[in-house]
């Protein structure tokens, strides 16, 4: 039988009147007893928040999104900045910042705002994209001065955003100690999006990307994610996601360390060539990870501080991961922290205030009365006003820079950078050099010094390269901006790839491959291949979330050796002892040169082991993956077999297929198997080499077109946004929808008219309170719905005596009980036992699972009906 969520009684509630009751949000947490959390802002002023970001002095900046995920009309987002004059954690003002549309990440530095968001057009109301813009307030009246400033131009797919909404978009923003900005893009990816500077990049599916704060210099950072809404950047330039689920398709949310150049496999490596990809660091589940952020602020309790906290909209958990290096990457334990309804983002202030926003229920479309901002401090915490940097000395500025807060360090740092004088580089220089500070302050000076310097700090930027403490970050800086690449010696890069560190040698290899000069090539291909290279066995999964920092180098060493088109070194290496790495390498180099060099090595050579990994390279060789046009998308549920989504036929495919057909008529009956498997894995669709399918007789049903149509158990088998999306196209028959009420139980634990009985939450008026997506939602997604203040409780009681329902009445002396039937239980102070939250809805989840889209709608058109 189908029920509804425990939300709906907290609108029953509002509807006899009674919404003060509940006008300030109540918030359900995993009680940090050391943290005070309260109401900062609630959906009178932010409904369906769905990203913040915090100045440094403490101003909340709120991206309201009342479009969400799914809706696709203009008009009805904007950034609010909200200010606490007492700092009492409570909002006293609001002011309108700026109006855009679907904001999806906010940065505040200074003056100047930067926002990711949809755009629209005028004209036509349609999406047209996406834009990175920034905003300025140089006279501090808390709006807008003008118009927006484009920094990045069409970067996400406008066909899919048109057609589905921002669900798979480009998502968060965050700057690093380094100066740039990194975005997190959905698996829409984007095609020609265009910087400042007239720069064109295109990106088949997701990952993370980054630009400099003036638009220039965009480039790719990492590959083959899935849906990544928001990155965790720590003082040492590690980048952390908690990735969005595949609706039940096998890419459960994962959490991952970011390297630099790296490829993560979504979606067509991630399954069976798992050994080609970094994988993540752990396999969470299902849920959809949102908002990010590495807590490292002083007046935080030493448990809580020091880590990526990230949040997930799906779980309502706000969670801390616990990283521990290990060698070039981490391993991870995460940990349940803060519980928020459907977290969407978090930020932190100069003075240790963490903020985080709470979408609350507001639906795949965004809610004018859903959504809520709150605070959080430690209990001991005591405002200290931040410093205006802007009428900051030089000194003052390197005191921030040396703090042991990271908001003060990047504040400081950016505003040395601006200021761009002599007294600037030298302030950074002294912080880098002095050996008696933190590595992170250290850190911080270096990347501040490099920006300040440019191509002028190469030389001290190689010396800071003899110095074993900030080896690793002074190579990463030499080689962090392509612009002044060519000047950048070699020298300490090679010098780096025999240091003892992992860490190192992983800045090494990124570093030679961002110089892009080949002739690195044969010192690259001496990198070492590790046992755990090896693919998945027929028919299994591959390790795609178990940590292996084993594979980091020789992974970073191939993705740089195909950057530098080093086609010649690795054929060379072809028969030598790095076959191994130069095989793998070749395998992305898609050039007639390529398959010619690997048919003559495969001809010379008497290793028949070393042979088969020659063909295996050229069936991977056969078949490219097709410019990415941003006419279409994979889908929710993508095809994840690999090793491309859309392969199509190349120059050297005819020249491979030849050698092929050739190499299996000469291995005969006995040896025809490999040939078969080669084709079925690396997906060639040679007729000559397809397995025959063994399909039993069968007799020949009629077809029943309209049977198919409404075929039984559409609902279950689809992602919930794929339901929504066809609810919303098909109308239903109410009437229809009556006989599914009562066919599927509802009318069991839900009551039409108020003289019934009254059991569950109350139907008779559900049309009157939410909007047919919301009531889909709440069938589809129960646990995604629970009010806070209306979940069901689990009391124990003298007696051996047990409740569980929802709490309608709560004094010093009792609790009155409700449970789903409608029964009502008095139970006295004195006689609980114990009482305990629960987590769940009662109603579980997939009771519509069976049904068809059209009866679905049905179901749901009826139940909008209801508004007595």
């Amino acid at each position: 039988m189908i029920k509804f969520s425990l939300s709906l009684i907290s609108f029953t509630l509002v509807f006899f009147g009674l919404k003060n009751f509940f006008s300030e949000p109540k918030i359900q947490r995993v009680s940090p007893p050391e943290l005070t959390i309260t109401n900062f802002a609630g959906p009178d002023v932010t409904p369906s928040p769905a990203c913040l970001a915090v100045a440094p002095t403490g101003e909340v900046y709120v991206g309201v999104d009342m479009i969400g995920s799914l809706g696709k009309d203009p008009g009805k987002g904007h950034i609010l900045k909200l200010i606490d004059k007492d700092n009492d954690g409570k909002m006293d003002e609001h002011v309108d910042f700026a109006e855009v549309d679907n904001p999806r990440g906010i940065i505040v530095q200074g003056s100047q705002v930067y926002v990711l968001h949809t755009t629209f057009s005028k004209e036509t109301k349609q999406a047209t994209g996406m834009n990175l813009v920034v905003f300025e307030d140089k006279d501090g009246d808390g709006k807008a001065d003008g118009p927006e400033k484009p920094l990045i131009e069409h970067i996400s797919n406008a066909k899919y955003i048109r057609e589905r909404g921002t669900d798979h978009a480009t998502n968060g923003i965050r700057m690093g100690i380094d100066g740039w900005i990194y975005i997190s893009v959905g698996d829409f990816g984007f095609h020609d999006a265009v910087d400042r500077s007239g720069k064109k990049l295109t990106m088949l599916g997701g990952g993370i990307m980054r630009v400099r704060p003036d638009g220039t210099e965009m480039e790719v950072y990492t590959h083959g994610t899935r849906n990544v809404y928001d990155v965790a950047i720590d003082p040492y330039m590690n980048v952390f996601t908690r990735e969005n689920t595949n609706d039940g398709g096998g890419w459960n949310v994962r959490f991952s360390h970011h390297i630099q150049s790296g490829e993560y496999g979504y979606p067509v490596l991630f399954q069976n060539f798992t050994d080609e990809i970094i994988p993540a660091l752990a396999d969470l589940g299902g849920g959809s990870g949102t908002g990010a952020l590495f807590m490292d602020e002083p007046n935080w309790p030493e448990q809580y501080n020091h880590v990526p906290m990230m949040a997930d909209w799906g779980r309502s958990m706000l969670y801390i991961h616990r990283v521990t290096a290990d060698g070039p990457t981490f391993t991870q334990k995460d940990e349940e922290f803060i519980k928020l309804p459907q977290i969407t983002d978090l930020d932190v202030d100069g003075s240790g205030r963490l903020y985080l926003s709470a979408w609350d229920g507001a639906g795949y479309s965004g809610s004018p009365n859903k959504g809520y901002i709150v605070r959080a401090v430690p209990n001991n915490w005591t405002y200290k006003a931040f410093p205006d940097v802007k009428k900051a000395s030089i000194k003052k500025l390197t005191e921030l820079l040396k703090s042991n807060s990271a908001v003060g360090r990047l504040t400081a740092s950016q505003e040395l950078v601006l200021r761009n004088n002599k007294q600037a580089i030298a302030a950074a220089l002294k912080v880098a050099s002095d050996q008696s500070l933190a590595l992170d302050v250290r850190i911080a000076g270096i990347y501040t010094y490099a920006q300040l310097t440019k191509e002028n700090g190469i030389a001290t930027l190689v010396e800071f390269t003899k110095d074993t403490a900030v080896k690793e970050f002074a190579l990463k800086a030499l080689a962090d901006r392509k612009a002044n690449i060519d000047k950048v010696p070699v020298e300490p890069f090679l010098e780096g790839l025999k240091d003892p560190s992992l860490r190192v040698q992983a800045a090494s290899i990124i570093g030679l491959n961002r110089l892009g000069r080949a002739e690195v090539a044969n010192v690259l291909l001496q990198t070492k291949v590790p046992a755990s290279f090896t693919a998945p066995a027929k028919g299994t999964e591959g390790p795609h979330a178990t940590p292996n920092s084993a594979i980091i180098l020789p992974h970073l060493a191939v993705r740089a050796l195909v950057d530098l088109q080093a086609v010649d070194a690795l054929l060379a290496a072809v028969k030598t002892e790095n076959s191994t790495l130069a095989l793998w390498a070749l395998r992305y180099i898609h050039t007639e040169k390529a398959v010619n060099g690997l048919i003559g090595n495969y001809k010379q050579s008497t290793d028949e082991k070393l042979k088969q990994q020659i063909l295996v390279t050229l069936g991977r060789l056969y078949k490219k993956e097709i410019a990415y046009d941003a006419t279409w998308w994979w889908g929710t549920r993508p095809d994840s077999h690999g090793p491309y989504f859309k392969a199509v036929s190349w120059e050297g495919s005819p020249i491979i297929e030849k050698f092929l057909k050739e190499e299996a008529t000469k291995a005969g009956a006995q040896g025809k198997q490999f040939y078969v498997d080669l084709n079925a894995r690396q997906r060639m669709d040679i007729p000559e080499f397809a397995e025959e399918e063994k399909v039993a007789a069968a007799e020949e049903p009629k077809i029943d077109l309209d049977k198919i149509k409404n075929k039984k158990g559409q609902v279950g088998k689809s992602s919930i946004e794929d339901v929504l999306l066809a609810i919303n196209k098909l109308q239903g028959d109410p009437l229809k929808g009556k006989n599914i009420f009562n066919s599927q139980g509802c009318v069991a634990c839900h009551s039409l008219s108020k003289s019934e009985k009254m059991k569950g939450p109350f139907m008779g008026q559900i049309g009157s309170i939410m909007n047919r997506e919301q009531i889909a939602e709440s069938i589809l997604k129960p646990n995604a719905s629970i009010s806070q203040g209306f979940a069901s409780v689990m009391i124990t009681a003298k007696g051996d005596r047990t409740y569980m329902g929802f709490i309608t009445e709560e004094t010093a002396a009792k609790v009155v009980v409700r449970n789903i039937a409608g029964e009502v239980f008095t139970i006295k102070a004195g006689d609980i036992l114990s009482r305990k939250e629960i987590e769940t809805s009662m109603m579980p989840e997939g009771l519509a699972n069976s049904l068809s889209y059209e009866e679905l709608a049905s179901l749901v058109s009826f139940l909008s009906e209801q508004k007595k």
